[in-house]
């Protein structure tokens, strides 16, 4: 990692399911957002308000990704750590150039603040094919939720957004 990497931890809810997919290569992914929004104590008011939401486009790569598919749902209220960084393309149709900022997953887990969880070991190798045999990349017509330029390419262990 170089030394311009950038380290977050956030906690937050998953706004949708996890979406996910192989890349090209063949390596799984999953994606999804979290929604961030601070609380503070008004004194005056004597009331919690909400601050303003950051949402965070997230990837989770291999076995941490099948993990995600398998165990988060939207609403879930997780705490996750991992690496920012910038994707940048430009735009098909204007030219102009543009970005979206991901945090690459590098660990995460339910926030136990307000729920249970139970641990089960993951006993499946990295990489291995799901249950269910899926091995077709959901995103080869390119992306369908705003999330990337279209004909977004999946030619390497890059997700296709």
């Amino acid at each position: 990692m170089g030394t311009n990497t950038t380290h977050i931890t956030v906690t937050g809810n998953l706004t949708r399911d996890p979406e996910a997919g192989y890349t090209a290569s063949g390596a799984f992914f999953a994606r999804f957002s979290i929604a961030v929004t601070p609380r503070k104590f008004d004194q005056q008011s004597n009331q919690w308000t909400d601050g303003e939401t950051t949402f965070w486009d997230t990837t989770a790569w291999r076995a941490l990704g099948e993990h995600i598919a398998e165990s988060l749902t939207k609403g879930d209220r997780v705490i996750a750590t991992g690496t920012v960084r910038t994707h940048r393309w430009q735009d098909e149709k204007t030219k102009e150039p543009r970005s979206r900022v991901v945090l690459e997953l590098e660990d995460i887990g339910p926030s136990l603040t307000w729920a249970t969880a139970t641990v089960n070991k993951a006993t499946r190798s990295a990489g291995a094919p799901r249950a269910n045999g899926a091995s077709h990349d959901p995103w080869a017509d390119g992306p369908t939720d705003g999330w990337a330029p279209a004909k977004a390419a999946a030619s390497d262990d890059n997700p296709p957004f």
